[in-house]
């Protein structure tokens, strides 16, 4: 098995959207374009990973996080890591990992990343505290604002608990 970590390009939009279509997630191809426009104007990198030669899967760094304490701290954030389910368990995750970490490495000593708390995330939560990742101390936070105690909330992808790691 032959893995490449690379940069996205003008082809990737089509292939990731069919690639994920066959294992039934709906992904918009405009998400990849606008991806590819955001790397061009500096605010994102989107890694692909490809195992002999087929898309496995991708991630980004996002030089402004979306997340305020993140942001406010100038901590970049890996964002939208997804691995195809036929490629996990397989060091795919781990390799666009270092990766991304290695590119945060040039500019912070501090990488965040997000992960949401219900069963799905499951491997992610493992591989992330497995490099060491550890919450920020915060909490939950939903896309809008972290969660209080007592606060009743629908656990789906926008509840998400935020971790760093320093990367130097």
């Amino acid at each position: 098995m032959k893995v490449n970590i690379r940069y996205l390009n003008e082809q990737d939009p089509a292939v990731i959207v069919e690639a994920f279509a066959l294992q039934g997630w709906s992904k918009p191809p405009e998400l990849y374009v606008n991806y590819i426009e955001e790397e061009r104007k500096g605010s994102r990198v989107t890694l692909v990973a490809e195992v002999d030669g087929d898309f496995a899967g991708y991630t980004n760094v996002l030089w402004d996080s979306y997340y305020p304490p993140f942001r406010e701290r100038g901590i970049p954030e890996i964002n939208d890591f997804n691995v195809l389910i036929k490629y996990r368990r397989q060091g795919i995750g781990s390799l666009l990992m270092d990766h991304a970490e290695e590119v945060i490495r040039q500019r912070s000593e501090v990488a965040g990343i997000g992960v949401g708390i219900f069963s799905d995330y499951g491997n992610a939560q493992i591989l992330y505290a497995r490099r060491g990742y550890v919450p920020d101390g915060r909490g939950i936070h939903n896309g809008q604002r972290h969660i209080g105690y007592g606060e009743t909330v629908m656990i789906d992808d926008d509840i998400v608990l935020y971790l760093t790691k320093n990367v130097k």
